[in-house]
């Protein structure tokens, strides 16, 4: 928008004769056109005019025979114009047939002739996540970002009045919002005394999502002397979704954006649809499938596809992609060797169990070939179906074929007798353990008679397989058997599943690595529970409903995550075990008569804790430039 006068003169200054502004052309012996400054102009500099005639290559034949070929000024001419349009107008050219009255606009860069689009060269960092070049703006290559859900705000059975939208019950918040959504109601045939469970689908998405430009008439309190209700203004209502999102953004507390937290999730960038790349470069494919495509097959389906694609190429692309296909197609099989087949390209790191990480790890050092070096795995077995255990033993057997050492912690018995040597550490754990129990090749270990380790794998002990087994629990109300049944689950790669667990029983989760058990029950089955019986707010996967829930009181979900919500928590303060301790403590009568409380004798509290450690027993070096160092405190000496 503008007049351009200051664009007119600089055109005239560079000496171009003609020029033309949104389709009509001027001449410099005319006066600048008055353009309207509140509209939007295209203004193009005239390089050339030019009638069509030959511009085909001209060749000279000499008295020899020989044929050379000599400029053509027309074609010449051509050239000279596009290359100093492409100067001027960084990278476009149009060409306007006059006959016709047609233009046609090309690009040197990597544009869209039609949308004026343009991306930056493609290169590498350009398929990067980590890359500013190649990362979403909106998710920053993480793929996820925080975002509120909508399960969580709402109290289904109470009315707005009673507080049903839960964020907004905090503070004295509350009123204000009351006198906003009293007239939102007005609008949209709702009031603040009925139940949310009895809103219609328009009336909810209104709640939640807000009413858009629409401004509402608000009586707020006056000012300067004047009384309550006097003044009257226009209030937009952006929605609880729209407005948690902007507290969250706006907040400089940590404590409000912990709170704000408690109603959001990591969800997916709702941008790059979890591609976590720019949506120019997800637009790049091959035989078409973009990168996103390509990580998110399995090992399995990646070195099928990488091995087809040489057949779609054109002989070209051949010669520039075999190499890299090939070394593709050699690291994949490193990861098939370890039995990671069903691991998706872009699985998160922090999803993967200490098993699967290893055997990546283990995958990697399978394509260096290093020679001479000792190797140590601690379990990598864990979390691998006995389907698969084959396979890791012989990866690391291949490792050690190459001329290297390998040295396995490990309790699967395959893979002891797959060892060359075998260590016993024992007898028991902890304070009864740390000596060499048993020692020797497999042969020599078997025969010690004072070693479990060798009365299992020897067979001369084993654990019996039960001779009765428990069935469900008995309603005594029914006389049927009590379940709880997951109905038509389809979360993750779970098909429609439909699983009856019965009650009152040991009950085992079976399959292959990356079968689904995890989905069933940690995705759907335990979330629900913990929603239904302790009143907690997640996400559960997709499932059709489940049933048997009245019979269970509560649910207690024990995983790997932290005990504890700080890094001084132990066993004795995880169980509770320590208030016990230290009232025993605070009772001596060395305490009493200090006037020491119980908490003096806590690491937590301040006057019980070594205030040089805040109570942790070590201190942190910052080393700048490299990882911090933990040392002893020297105060409380740990």
């Amino acid at each position: 928008k503008g007049q351009h006068i200051k664009v007119f003169e600089n055109i005239k200054r560079d000496g171009f004769l003609r020029y033309r502004v949104d389709g009509e052309i001027y001449t410099m012996a005319q006066d600048f056109p008055e353009l309207d400054p509140n509209k939007t102009h295209t203004i193009e500099v005239v390089i050339d005019r030019i009638v069509v005639k030959d511009f085909g290559q001209n060749f000279k034949e000499l008295s020899n025979g020989t044929k050379i070929e000599i400029p053509n000024p027309d074609r010449a001419r051509v050239a000279d114009s596009v290359e100093l349009s492409l100067k001027k107008a960084e990278g476009l050219v149009s060409i306007a047939n006059l006959d016709d009255g047609t233009t046609e606009t090309y690009s040197e860069n990597f544009a869209c002739s039609v949308h004026g689009s343009v991306i930056p060269e493609i290169e590498p960092r350009s398929f990067s996540f980590n890359s500013p070049y190649g990362a979403c703006n909106s998710c920053h290559g993480l793929g996820r970002r925080q975002e509120v859900i909508p399960e969580l705000l709402i109290k289904e059975n109470l009315t707005l009045t009673e507080g049903a939208i839960i964020p907004w019950n905090a503070g004295n918040t509350l009123s204000w919002y009351l006198k906003l959504l009293e007239e939102v109601g007005k609008e949209y045939g709702f009031d603040t005394k009925t139940p949310i469970k009895k809103f219609t689908k328009e009336q909810r998405e209104i709640l939640i999502y807000g009413a858009g430009n629409t401004e509402f008439a608000i009586k707020m309190s006056g000012s300067q002397g004047k009384s309550a209700g006097e003044e009257e203004g226009f209030v937009k209502y952006e929605g609880i979704i729209s407005n948690l999102e902007r507290r969250y953004l706006e907040t400089d507390s940590d404590h409000v954006r912990k709170a704000l937290e408690k109603f959001m999730e990591e969800q997916q960038c709702s941008t790059c649809n979890g591609g976590r790349l720019k949506k120019e470069f997800l637009g790049v494919t091959i035989l078409g499938k973009n990168i996103l495509d390509a990580t998110q097959f399995s090992i399995k389906q990646a070195a099928d596809f990488f091995a087809d694609l040489k057949s779609g190429l054109d002989k070209s692309a051949l010669t520039i992609a075999t190499p890299i296909i090939d070394e593709i197609s050699e690291r994949l099989k490193f990861l098939l060797k370890v039995g990671l087949a069903y691991l998706t390209l872009d699985r998160s790191s922090a999803t993967l169990s200490g098993g699967e990480a290893q055997r990546i790890r283990l995958a990697t050092q399978i394509g260096s070939k290093l020679e001479g070096v000792l190797y140590v795995l601690d379990e990598p077995s864990i979390g691998l179906h006995q389907r698969d255990n084959e396979k890791l033993i012989e990866t690391m057997r291949e490792l050690q074929e190459l001329g290297n050492t390998v040295l396995v912690v490990e309790h699967d018995e395959e893979t002891m007798k797959a060892a060359d040597y075998l260590i016993e550490i024992g007898p028991k754990a902890g304070k009864a353990g740390g000596e060499v129990i048993n020692i020797g090749t497999p042969e020599e270990f078997l025969r010690n008679k004072t070693s479990s380790t060798a009365a299992y794998l020897s067979g001369r002990k084993k654990i019996e397989m039960p001779t009765v087994r428990r069935t469900a629990k008995i309603d005594e109300k029914t006389n049927k058997p009590q379940f709880v049944s997951i109905k038509n689950a389809t979360f993750n790669n779970l098909k429609n599943v439909s699983v009856d667990i019965p009650l009152g029983c040991f009950v085992g989760v079976s399959g292959v690595s990356g079968s689904g058990k995890s989905s069933l029950i940690n995705g759907i089955l335990a979330p629900h529970l913990l929603n239904e019986l302790n009143k907690a707010k997640q996400v559960v996967g997709e499932h059709k409903k489940i049933l048997g829930v009245e019979y269970l009181d509560k649910a207690i979900i024990i995983d790997q995550s932290a005990i504890g919500k700080s890094p001084r928590s132990n066993p004795a303060t995880y169980v509770n075990v320590f208030n016990d301790i230290r009232t025993v403590f605070s009772e001596a009568t060395e305490s009493k008569i200090r006037g020491y409380k119980i908490g003096r004798f806590s690491f937590n509290v301040k006057g019980g804790r070594c205030e040089e450690c805040q109570g942790d027993g070590i201190k942190k070096i910052e080393m700048h430039f490299l990882p911090d160092v933990y040392v002893e405190c020297e105060v409380c000496h740990g």
